[in-house]
């Protein structure tokens, strides 16, 4: 470890990463290769609905500019985090200079902010698509889905630009062994030798501001588009809405539920043993099955895949 001798304190120049522990050798090789299959997974499933979009006219809808967003976003989310965490099986090497650390969770926690937003923003436009059918194309015209999106994005940013200043105005001294597979915000601010009060505040407060309206406005959205949907005079058609709506609040309410958990509640000795495995859905389980629950089953995106797949064959 870097250090620099400073009025008798030893300040810390870096941090180590220790994952999920002192696995055996078989053990570590089985994680990589689950780890890297689900990698890259999400980033297959997520390009693809990029490339898809950007290429098929047809898909040019406020819906799917949202989606190609959450993909991007999911894109950035998980290359943040699996890379670094990744190359740790391979080389052993756990060490995370303090600022590359620091820079970590601004980066993870700026999307992360952002994708609850994002999530907010999906959720009208699927609420205006489903309630308000005859005003969708007024209400949700491309000026007011690039400044939803812009919001997101901009919001997400300056609200984890907030925290990391709080994070450096600390002094990192004594322990450097941090409990996690990434560098997380408590987790950091645990090994703080200064007072972190303040800290834990700001956390707590931005975390219930970026999390606690976009959920419930998230489930009011829902909650109208699910009465919209029962009365649906076609037992089928009912059913199938139903179906779709429900997986997409289902994963809403994963990803809201383990940050609000992870972030906002009160950090009880088993929650703080729990935080790690609470991480695992909302930087694992959702970027992977995003794509999922609100594209690939979607039957204008097998069209869209049909018609670039015919236009291959005409090419040959």
């Amino acid at each position: 470890m870097m250090e620099l001798q400073l009025e008798n304190q030893t300040i810390t120049r870096e941090f180590v990463l220790l994952g999920f522990g002192d696995l055996p050798e078989f053990l570590q090789i089985l994680l990589f290769i689950l780890f890297l299959i689900i990698y890259v997974m999400t980033m297959a499933g997520n390009i693809f609905i990029i490339v898809l979009v950007v290429t098929d006219s047809h898909l040019h809808t406020s819906m799917y500019f949202f989606l190609v967003n959450l993909s991007l976003l999911e894109v950035c989310y998980t290359s943040t985090i699996w890379p670094r965490m990744l190359a740790s099986f391979v080389t052993g090497n756990r060490t995370v200079p303090v600022h590359a650390c620091i820079m970590q969770f601004w980066v993870f926690g700026s999307l992360a902010a952002t994708e609850c937003y994002l999530f907010s923003a999906m959720s009208f436009d699927r609420y205006i698509a489903i309630c308000k059918p005859l005003h969708y194309m007024t209400i949700m015209n491309n000026k007011v889905c690039l400044i939803l999106v812009a919001a997101s994005w901009f919001c997400g940013f300056v609200e984890n630009t907030v925290l990391i200043a709080f994070v450096f105005q600390l002094t990192f001294c004594g322990p450097n062994e941090i409990e996690h597979f990434f560098c997380d915000y408590t987790p950091i601010m645990q090994l703080s030798c200064t007072d972190t009060y303040k800290a834990q505040l700001a956390l707590t407060v931005l975390a219930s501001v970026c999390t606690f309206p976009s959920f419930m406005f998230t489930i009011a959205s829902y909650v109208y588009i699910i009465m919209a949907i029962l009365r649906i005079p076609s037992q089928t058609g009912r059913k199938k809405a139903f179906s779709t709506c429900s997986s997409h609040l289902v994963v809403v309410s994963i990803f809201y539920g383990t940050i609000i958990i992870v972030y906002v509640l009160p950090k009880t000795e088993m929650l703080k043993e729990m935080n790690k495995v609470f991480s695992v859905f909302y930087t694992v389980l959702t970027p992977l099955i995003n794509p999922l629950i609100y594209s690939l089953r979607n039957k204008e995106v097998k069209k869209a895949w049909e018609r670039i797949l015919s236009k291959w064959k005409t090419l040959d």
